[in-house]
């Protein structure tokens, strides 16, 4: 299992926070953005971890975090940190096709750089066999996110983005787990309307093959891409601590 974090994007959201930095080296509490979705990884214990960005602040990313030398995963042993750079905004799917050769044939947990969990997904990645994995969080406001559609069995039926009339509150959260398969299916994947390879497209082709699994999430879950967002994020961790 290897891991991908995906830290490109503009931030124009938070401008004028973003206008000399990357939103994700912005700070959550009292540790940097990027931070998070690292120890995620870490509890994991996924050794080998790509970072994408864009090319204004990649060096910001490896002055920051190094070789990975400094971060350890739970048995204490160091990660190794690689860095590749997005060009240009082509989507979260067409970022973390820009991880194939780094991911070879083996598995891979993504996850969004702004994304803030509290729960340890360790065992559930760990215990991963194939297809894909999807974690969703209940929530009040589900028409701003990717929505699962599940029965009652547990069963993965459809995913929406952003739909004016949302058949669940299940919001998709920005963690997902694939096998290598994933990088057949994004090469076959058109642009949306909104000119970009989506994710959602990507969970959709593992739920039309069968091949989806979700899990909830149990604690607190927040992106930061908002200013009310990122005041959240912060609220939490402070909070749990």
């Amino acid at each position: 299992m290897k891991g991908v974090i995906l830290a490109g994007g503009m931030g124009s959201r938070l401008m004028p926070l973003t206008k000399v930095t990357n939103k994700h080296l912005l700070p959550i509490y009292d540790k940097p953005m990027i931070y998070y979705p690292l120890q995620t990884l870490m509890q994991a214990d996924i050794k080998d971890i790509l970072i994408i960005s864009g090319p204004h602040h990649a060096g910001d990313f490896l002055h920051l975090l190094g070789s990975g030398k400094d971060f350890a995963r739970p048995n204490g042993k160091r990660i190794k940190l690689t860095y590749e750079i997005q060009d240009e905004a082509g989507g979260i799917a067409h970022a973390l096709g820009l991880a194939r050769d780094f991911i070879d044939d083996d598995d891979c947990t993504v996850i969004l750089g702004d994304n803030i969990f509290e729960d340890d997904f360790g065992a559930t990645i760990q215990n991963f066999k194939k297809g894909a994995a999807i974690f969703y969080k209940e929530v009040s406001d589900p028409a701003r996110f990717g929505v699962a559609e599940i029965d009652k069995a547990g069963k993965v039926l459809s995913i929406e983005e952003k739909p004016q009339q949302p058949k669940s509150n299940y919001a998709v959260t920005g963690l997902y787990v694939y096998d290598h398969k994933v990088f057949e299916i994004i090469k076959d994947l058109k642009p949306s309307g909104r000119g970009e390879l989506e994710i959602t497209d990507v969970n959709n082709a593992y739920i039309q093959a069968g091949q989806m699994q979700a899990h909830e999430v149990e604690g607190y879950w927040s992106d930061a891409g908002t200013f009310e967002s990122l005041y959240k994020a912060s609220s939490l961790v402070r909070n749990k601590n």
